[in-house]
């Protein structure tokens, strides 16, 4: 039996959706937390620092990595994103099971690092053409920086076959439960319940 808790670890090219699909997974699942990445970019509207990202200057990230306290960290669209390896060490060790949203490049060192086991999910778009829809819908980019995230999206799935799982979100209700039932196929595996609460079985003779 396995008290550790599982860190998964989702990666997906912007704009297909992964937040709207963390956010009904969790509400949906209990014994999960998501893990609040540091970033030097500024906050968009309705952002807020501590619940969606921490945000922190340049010169504040480049001391946390300097420090080695980075599990993983990346530069991504010309900003710095992060990952604090005392606060997903922490909760792992207390049997918390943690989503990890970040991208490829990011997952590929946490798949590297021996020290901290994790389950890796991609997230995809059912065409490209249809997340190019999605991002010039959602209005918050220049058609710049929509054709930068379209051209980094190419590069993004080429790394899907380096996953454990991929979940395509074509309909966001499947893709939930699809995701769900990665989380529960894999505390199963540890030995723990669907719940993520450690099996307790009392076998009389």
């Amino acid at each position: 039996m396995n008290d550790a808790g599982i860190l998964f670890v989702l990666s997906a090219p912007s704009g297909t959706g992964k937040t709207t699909i963390v956010k009904k997974v969790m509400d949906g699942m209990i014994n999960l937390s998501f893990s609040i990445s540091h970033t030097t970019r500024s906050p968009r509207a309705g952002e807020q620092n501590g619940v969606d990202y921490h945000f922190v200057s340049v010169s504040e990230f480049m001391e946390m990595r300097r420090k080695n306290l980075f599990l993983e960290w990346a530069e991504v669209h010309g900003n710095f994103y992060g990952t604090s390896r005392p606060a997903i060490l922490s909760r792992l060790e207390c049997g918390k099971d943690i989503i990890l949203d970040i991208d490829v490049q990011g997952a590929a060192l946490i798949a590297a690092d021996d020290s901290v086991p994790s389950v890796s999910v991609f997230l995809a778009p059912p065409s490209l053409s249809e997340l190019e829809r999605r991002l010039c819908q959602r209005a918050t980019d220049s058609n710049e920086i929509i054709e930068l995230r379209l051209k980094n999206a190419v590069k993004e799935m080429a790394a899907m076959e380096h996953y454990e799982y991929l979940v395509v979100n074509d309909e966001i209700e499947d893709a939930v439960t699809t995701l769900q039932a990665v989380i529960i196929a894999e505390r199963s595996r540890g030995h723990r319940l669907s719940s993520g609460e450690p099996v307790k079985l009392r076998v009389e003779k």
